[in-house]
């Protein structure tokens, strides 16, 4: 438990630099999927990160005034007959021992027991207008210091977004974090030769991406970090695609975007590869542009560098290849301001990835003022962050598009932690080279 009682601490020495009060986290909900049947139930990130406890129906109270601090955790408690039914509880006692909390009560009473913290305290933490029903609850607490108001109590004079704190220690990784996202790195990088040896023409889309889902399980992931794209042909031009459905032709290429989540960390992969296991000239000539593409990008994924910086990087190779076979026209330059290279790539090369898939931190400098009629400059890269690499090339059939290329969507993406001197590739164990992947899908 050591990481979290860290990032507690932390977390106290950066609301005392603002006065000190108290902050509130409280979980995710459980949700109903229909009926009595409820989705399978996942910890808010904010409160997994400050805590590690897995349960529903839990709140951590952070106190920190000038000299000292102390974590409360209000969960549910014991319950002999709801864990027969439902499983394991901890309880308050358990769960603050385990959980290293200074102490730990019933959730039933938190609203007695807020009156009380909350008394007296220069601020208030919490994440601002994200729940409704935590609004609620704040204002309920709050009416409930004010009503002291004749015995002398004052209620806190001031709130702070508390996300906005976390979104920047959440930003930078540290080695308990690194550690989990590797794993889940492994686990998405096997999960993805799975796929492959798997990919034949005729099977369905939805049959490749259960050898994902199995291998993600398998491995003991709890879930994928996002719903799987699994893109043969046409579409693979969709970005988001969802349906897994299509059967696989021979001759068409297969899209899989897919990661898994382990113990609260997701990993994000994407390859590109032929159904039949051979590429084509056009698909191969299309390829080769995303994956130096992608190597420019990972050039300029280093420390100082800005965030926008590989994907400056990617655009220039992306655009020139797009000049070189003739899917648009003109200079180099004039590509990139135009911006004509976007018919055929429309997002950015890449995102941060941690706990979310698209994971919390601003991608401006907070440290930096804008420039008179300017945005503000993007985020310096930093050791710790993670971030994705994923330049991709999206050829929708048009009169005007060379036919060769018709319907050939390619992405290539890897997870990219950022280190001292440069970056380490922690999804690098699926093949991505041409030859490599003829050569695996030929030994299956």
């Amino acid at each position: 438990m050591q990481p979290y009682l860290s990032r507690r601490l932390k977390l106290a020495d950066l609301m005392r630099a603002r006065g000190g009060g108290v902050a509130v986290i409280a979980t995710a909900p459980e949700v109903i999927r229909n009926r009595d049947a409820h989705y399978p139930y996942r910890s808010d990130s904010y409160f997994h990160y400050l805590s590690g406890f897995p349960e529903p129906e839990a709140m951590v109270v952070i106190v920190a005034d000038a000299t000292s601090s102390r974590s409360i955790l209000f969960c549910r408690e014991k319950h002999e007959e709801r864990e027969i039914w439902d499983g394991f509880r901890f309880g308050p006692d358990a769960a603050a021992e385990r959980f290293g909390f200074d102490g730990a009560f019933a959730i039933d009473s938190i609203d007695a027991q807020m009156a009380h913290l909350l008394a007296d305290q220069p601020a208030l933490f919490y994440a601002l207008a994200e729940r409704p029903e935590l609004d609620t609850r704040v204002q309920q607490w709050l009416g409930s210091v004010r009503a002291q108001a004749r015995a002398g109590v004052n209620a806190p004079a001031t709130a702070y977004d508390l996300n906005a704190l976390l979104d920047e220690m959440r930003l930078i990784k540290d080695a308990a974090e690194i550690d989990l996202m590797k794993r889940a790195a492994r686990i998405s990088a096997q999960a993805h030769v799975r796929a492959m040896q798997a990919t034949a023409p005729g099977r369905r889309e939805f049959e490749v991406e259960a050898e994902l889902l199995h291998e993600f399980r398998r491995q003991g992931s709890q879930f994928p970090a996002y719903g799987s794209i699994v893109a043969g042909g046409r579409n693979a031009c969709v970005l988001h695609y969802r349906d897994n459905a299509d059967a696989l032709r021979d001759g068409d290429l297969l899209l899989i975007d897919a990661g898994c989540e382990l113990d609260g960390y997701a990993s994000d992969i994407t390859r590109t590869f032929p159904v039949n296991g051979r590429f084509s000239g056009p698909q191969r000539e299309l390829y080769d542009i995303v994956l130096d593409a992608q190597a420019a990008a990972i050039a300029a994924t280093r420390p100082g560098m800005r965030f926008i910086d590989p994907h400056d990087a990617a655009v220039r190779v992306l655009a020139q290849g797009m000049l070189d076979c003739g899917l648009i026209s003109g200079s180099l330059d004039g590509a990139i301001e135009s911006g004509s290279y976007r018919r055929f790539y429309m997002h950015r090369t890449g995102h941060w990835l941690g706990m979310d898939v698209h994971d919390c931190g601003g991608y401006r400098e907070p440290g930096e003022a804008a420039q008179p009629g300017s945005e503000k400059p993007w985020r310096v890269l930093r050791a710790g962050m993670v971030l994705t690499v994923e330049p991709g090339i999206y050829v929708r059939a048009a009169p005007d598009v060379p036919a060769a290329y018709h319907d050939i969507g390619i992405r290539i993406e890897d997870d990219a932690l950022v280190t001292d001197s440069g970056c380490e590739i922690i999804t690098g164990d699926v093949p991505k080279t041409t030859a490599d992947i003829e050569a695996l899908m030929r030994a299956a």
